[in-house]
């Protein structure tokens, strides 16, 4: 121990360490994870002369290829399907970490948050750069709990494809519906990874199945599992006919050999494999009409002769076209199927000029860049990650904020490697950057290199909108494409030990807004008290941890309590007549309307007029109408939440002459919370001469 702390000091006596080059390097990487030696030298992953020899690469030594060769992905799945632990693996095998992390013993390198290291788990996102055979992939490991779901949501919004993790012996499980409507939502081509066929109950066909039922996808069979649970050693590539099998006294899983399928060797493993092979090429031929031809034209009598490279472009096409899913398998915690899966990304997944981005041709080759994510840092102030989709950034040059209207100044330009940055002197269309010295921007601000490209690219907006008879919104809505924040589901009080030191937790709270924009702070205007909103408990619960870890506060939380929605199950036609006079004047008002459930998720209800009323309603009456409905939905029957997820059609609306718009929005109000108040949700019983409808209560992200 004592030649390893003067070794991590000075290097110059690094001979006292010269027996450990006689060790085998099990030996010494054992040796090594027994004392913790990451902890004494401090979280450096380049390479460490004599250490365990020079193959962990410099992250100096970073490749810049050409944008063909650039890979923008993003690990994604539900909580404990193994993302940390895969992403860890991917690391090592591709050379830039001297050993392997474990989310037990909190060694990994993107989980590097305390709280992450302490309860096991992912919190915030991590990106981090590096390169595999020619490529360079900037690769996001993304949270699994559905209380961190905006840190899905804002990185895929910036990558061109993702790595859907399962866990093989569960399938899909909730939060993997979840991230897989964000990918949906923004587009992204993903490749599907069955995780732990190493676990006892893994099943590579009921995870498959799953894929297919549950997420409606279809899935492509890249490879066959050689075992399940216990006996799992290897996989089978079916495009290549090959079998892959790990050394099973190899403790880091880079010893494995490739053999190609035979038939007196593996008769029955080959017939399964030539079966799955030619199911896969029809499958593939069905969706991809070139490759239809190819197979058709040449390979039609015997599907054996078709070259693997081929086969492999085609996928490649469907991927792109999101209409099939490549589905691989392994254990990241075993070892076993992660160099495949690091293949797999750089033959199917798309480079960002593969990615369809209409709005880049109004820039030009101009810098064009998204923000997508904030940190702080104590001694840098607001990093800010970027996604640059054209042109380059340089360090000491001025950007201008579209979203903020602001000119700032990039000071430095660094590599993000987890919580390991490396300075660059600039950075080119289609990577992510981490920058310096922006103190105004923010998530989702597109940032450009001057006011006057921003007003270039409007006006190009403007006049191809003008050509295609589109409107000037969707040009300016595709220039400032951001992330959606979705409305907070807890809420509780938060309080500083003292009032003195109320100016410091506000800071806090403004620097943690400004990291995670599903955090929101408000003040009680009766009490004076911070009302602290959040996406779920743990989420609460992180905050106020950082609160005390990061910013030296100790704070008080009072109880938390939920932010409930309402929700109607099933239509009903409503009618109400308010007749009342005030002082000479009377106001006479009937109203007829539909209200229905909505497919979709929407906070705010959808209005809409029938076709013998829509011609007939003036502009007030509409907005009387309008505000009568709004004023309806903000107390539902259950517990007094707002009501959503709700579209009322108005079928028709008689108005007295004179009658007051205060009226007509009081009439709509009183007949929407009539309905409300119907009281026996399966048969009418009152007589309000109304037919019934069921509510349900839940959280408001639900």
């Amino acid at each position: 121990m004592s030649n390893l702390r003067i070794f991590a000091v000075n290097r110059k006596k690094i001979s006292s360490l010269h027996y450990f080059n006689n060790m085998c390097s099990s030996k010494i990487r054992a040796s090594l994870k027994r004392v913790k030696l990451h902890v004494l030298l401090g979280r450096n992953y380049s390479s460490l002369p004599g250490l365990i020899g020079n193959d962990i690469k410099s992250l100096h030594s970073i490749i810049s290829p050409p944008i063909a060769k650039i890979r923008n992905i993003g690990i994604m799945a539900h909580i404990d399907a193994g993302k940390t632990t895969t992403t860890e693996r991917i690391l090592y095998y591709s050379g830039y970490t001297r050993s392997l992390g474990d989310v037990d013993d909190g060694d990994t390198v993107t989980d590097f948050m305390a709280q992450e290291r302490e309860r096991g788990i992912t919190i915030q996102s991590a990106a981090v750069t590096f390169d595999w055979k020619g490529y360079r992939i900037n690769l996001i490991d993304t949270p699994g709990h559905v209380d961190f779901t905006l840190e899905v949501e804002r990185c895929l919004r910036v990558l061109d494809g993702a790595v859907a993790v399962f866990d093989a012996s569960a399938g899909v499980e909730a939060q993997t519906l979840t991230v897989w409507r964000q990918a949906d939502k923004h587009k992204v081509p993903r490749i599907c990874f069955l995780n732990k066929m190493d676990k006892t109950g893994a099943s590579f066909n009921y995870a498959v199945e799953s894929i297919r039922e549950k997420l409606k996808a279809k899935p492509l069979l890249l490879q066959l599992p050689i075992g399940e649970g216990k006996a799992f050693k290897g996989v089978v590539d079916v495009v290549g006919k090959e079998k892959l099998l790990w050394n099973p006294n190899s403790d880091d899983g880079k010893d494995f050999e490739r053999k190609p399928l035979l038939e007196t060797r593996d008769p029955k493993l080959l017939k399964e494999t030539t079966e799955a092979r030619n199911a896969l090429i029809e499958q593939v031929a069905d969706l991809d009409d070139e490759f239809a031809d190819l197979v058709l034209g040449e390979f039609s009598e015997n599907f054996d002769l078709l070259p693997a490279e081929k086969l492999q472009t085609a996928i490649h096409r469907v991927t792109l076209a999101q209409t099939a899913v490549p589905v691989l398998c392994g254990s990241a915690l075993k070892n076993k199927g992660v160099q495949p899966l690091l293949d797999a990304v750089t033959l199917y997944l798309p480079s960002p000029e593969e990615r369809n981005c209409e709005f880049l041709q109004w820039y030009k080759g101009d810098l064009c860049a998204l923000a997508f994510k904030v940190l702080h840092d104590k001694q840098r102030g607001p990093l800010v990650f970027m996604r640059i989709y054209s042109g380059m950034l340089k360090p000491q040059t001025a950007i201008h904020n579209i979203n903020g209207n602001c000119t700032e100044r990039i000071s430095r330009l660094l590599l993000p490697f987890a919580d390991q940055h490396i300075e660059i002197p600039l950075l080119t269309a289609g990577n992510i950057a981490l920058t310096v010295g922006l103190k105004h921007t923010a998530t989702g601000d597109t940032v450009v290199s001057s006011e006057s490209s921003a007003l270039a690219a409007s006006r190009r907006a403007r006049r191809e909108g003008a050509k295609k008879q589109k409107g000037n919104s969707e040009a300016e809505r595709l220039l400032l494409a951001g992330v959606e924040i979705p409305e907070p589901v807890f809420f509780c009080t938060i309080e500083p030990p003292s009032m003195a030191k109320q100016p410091d937790l506000d800071h806090a709270l403004k620097c943690l807004q400004r990291e995670d924009p599903s955090l929101k702070v408000k003040l009680d205007p009766d009490s004076g008290q911070t009302i602290l909103c959040g996406m779920g408990e743990l989420h609460i619960e992180i905050i106020h941890d950082r609160i005390k870890r990061e910013y030296g506060l100790e704070t008080y939380l009072g109880p938390l309590q939920v932010a409930y929605r309402e929700a109607i199950l099933n239509s009903v036609h409503a009618t109400d007549t308010l007749d009342r006079t005030l002082g000479d004047k009377r106001h006479l008002v009937t109203v007829e309307l539909e209200a229905k459930p909505m497919e979709t998720s929407s906070l705010l209800p959808v209005i809409e007029y029938a076709a013998s009323v829509s011609g007939d309603l003036s502009q007030a009456s509409r907005e009387a109408f309008e505000n009568g409905v709004h004023s309806a939905c903000l107390q539902g029957p259950l517990l007094g939440s707002p009501v959503q997820d709700l579209a009322v059609t108005l079928h028709s609306l008689v108005i007295h002459p004179g009658t007051s718009t205060t009226m007509i929005s009081a009439c709509v109000s009183r007949c929407l919370q009539k309905v409300w108040k119907c009281p026996n949700p399966f048969c009418c019983n009152c007589d309000c001469g109304f037919h019934c409808i069921h509510f349900i209560s839940l959280p408001s992200k639900g």
